[in-house]
């Protein structure tokens, strides 16, 4: 007589699941440092653009030549991520951007950089980031389980927030004693920092393996192109509706510092320190979502879509505020939703696809990405031209609502019906046959 086994111990869904192994945890520390890094260096960027140049054109200028390589070659940087060895690929990028924010601390500090030489170094860094942003992101998801992507993820969105945080905080302190070169300086230890870390993060037990694909070992036919990632992409009708999705709440939803700017200092009258707490508001729920959408283990396009849509409903309402107190009861839970769903659209595109397409998946996204961040905000101005701040709000929350609801009925009118199989010859019904899933 065999004993009852023991009930298997529930999963975790604690947010804080990743930071259990110990390479997740030195790799958060590094990220946090990197990011502070950054914000220091982006803190002072525009203002360095600005008393070179004096104009606030030039600053643009220098933020669209930086993400031009995004928009143009990212499926070359991720064919790069899934090609090379990933630790490799992401320390040698780390230590290229590091070695370009101390040329540019030292241009500074000799009163040698003028705009030419930043737009060069700006392009230099945007042609890396092809290859750094896909490789990092994937090298956190190595280090931990499957199931526990979407918390490694989660981690790393309010690792970025404290960073840009501490960052901003830092980067006033040191300009103020050390001058404008500090920051960069400091930017370009905290890229070697990284990069020292990085040789010796190991795996969790059941993380997925990434293996440089050499050509010995590719299967007959098989070949690591930009090709194979644009046709897996196109191909995968999950991927297509998140990229639908995603695209469209950010072009009429998303970009709340332009559009609650003019709501707040326009129809309800309010200054800069009322847009001031909105936006304290939107962070505080950026980190809220961050830490719920860091408890999701398996998060699906669905859920995505059905947060977009709440998304876009909760900005109708937002856009209909009668004043500052119910815009700002409203603003937290559209920026916990937001946030939410921008964790579980992260961790479908970073799980989906079979490790050795991961690179070029990201590669793709990346460019798409560009495209949605340099054309939605002038769209979105077009249209509060148009229609103000109030109709922008509403009318892209109804756009973004509307257009999820319908793609989600064509998707359900797509799935077919079983077909009924016949036994024998008595014509009698059998079983359903297996039909395919969405």
């Amino acid at each position: 007589m065999s004993s009852a086994s023991s009930p298997a111990q529930p999963a975790s869904r604690s947010p804080w699941r990743a930071l259990r192994y110990r390479s997740m945890r030195w790799w958060s520390v590094a990220n946090f440092v990197s990011n502070a890094g950054t914000w220091m260096q982006l803190t002072v960027q525009n203002l360095l653009v600005l008393q070179i140049t004096g104009s606030a054109a030039a600053t643009g200028l220098s933020m669209s030549v930086q993400a031009a390589p995004a928009l143009l070659i990212s499926v070359l940087g991720g064919a790069a991520v899934d090609r090379w060895p990933r630790k490799l690929t992401a320390a040698v990028s780390q230590a290229l951007l590091g070695l370009i924010a101390f040329t540019t601390a030292v241009l500074v500090a000799l009163d040698r950089l003028d705009m030419t030489s930043l737009l060069v170094l700006a392009a230099v860094t945007g042609v890396v980031a092809t290859v750094d942003n896909p490789a990092c992101a994937l090298l956190g998801n190595d280090l931990v389980p499957a199931e526990d992507v979407p918390s490694a993820i989660g981690v790393g969105a309010l690792v970025h927030q404290a960073g840009r945080l501490v960052g901003a905080a830092l980067a006033g302190v040191a300009v103020g004693f050390l001058g404008t070169a500090a920051a960069y300086f400091a930017n370009g230890l905290s890229f070697l920092f990284v990069a020292s870390v990085i040789p010796f993060l190991r795996p969790a037990a059941g993380a997925v393996r990434h293996e440089a694909a050499r050509p010995e070992r590719r299967a007959p036919g098989a070949e690591m192109t930009v090709r194979e990632g644009l046709a897996f992409f196109t191909r995968r009708p999950r991927l297509m509706a998140l990229a639908g999705v995603t695209g469209i709440s950010a072009v009429f939803g998303r970009n709340y510092g332009l559009t609650l700017a003019v709501l707040v200092t326009g129809p309800l009258a309010g200054g800069a320190g009322s847009f001031g707490t909105v936006s304290t508001v939107l962070a505080v729920g950026g980190i809220l979502g961050a830490v719920l959408g860091a408890r999701l283990r398996r998060p699906s396009v669905r859920l995505v879509g059905a947060l977009a849509a709440a998304g876009g409903l909760l900005q109708v309402v937002a856009g209909l505020s009668p004043s500052l107190v119910v815009l700002i009861a409203l603003v937290l839970p559209m920026a916990v939703v937001e946030s939410v769903s921008d964790t579980a659209g992260t961790a479908v595109l970073q799980t989906d696809p079979p490790a050795h397409l991961r690179g070029r998946v990201l590669g793709v996204w990346g460019s798409i990405g560009t495209v949605w961040s340099l054309g939605g905000p002038p769209a979105l101005g077009l249209l509060m031209e148009l229609a103000g701040a109030r109709g922008a709000l509403v009318t892209g929350g109804l756009l973004i609502a509307a257009a999820i609801g319908t793609g989600h009925l064509l998707h359900r009118r797509r799935v077919p019906a079983p077909v009924l199989l016949r036994t024998g010859e008595t014509g009698a019904p059998g079983r359903p046959a297996l039909s395919t899933a969405a």
